[in-house]
């Protein structure tokens, strides 16, 4: 299954955060990339031209879904297992609180 979310800092598109069968990766925009003024997302994502890869969803952006009961709201609402960080990411991290924010790349979960 291959699923990804578009990366937003600060309202700014700036990378793409995807699943597949082999693992996670993060790669920032091309576009991002040539703006002076670029931010990285994570001190652990640093601004690169590198795509990153991980077995596991990045800490960072595991962070950022929710806990305790949002999370169980986030379970019973959407019937996403919390086993299913990726899908949990894409649900709902649109309107984190923070910088920082990713919205669903894929029609389906």
């Amino acid at each position: 299954m291959n699923r990804s979310g578009k990366v937003y800092l600060k309202n700014v598109f700036c990378g793409v955060v995807s699943e597949t069968d082999a693992g996670y990766s993060f790669e920032y925009d091309i576009d991002y990339l040539q703006n002076d003024q670029a931010e990285s997302v994570s001190v652990t994502l640093p601004v690169s031209q590198k795509k990153f890869h991980s077995t596991t969803l990045f800490a960072f952006f595991d962070g950022l879904i929710p806990e305790g009961w949002l999370l169980d709201l986030a379970e019973k609402n959407w019937k996403i297992n919390y086993k299913d960080r990726m899908g949990l990411l894409l649900t709902c991290c649109k309107d984190c609180i923070g910088a920082v924010s990713v919205e669903n790349n894929n029609e389906k979960l």
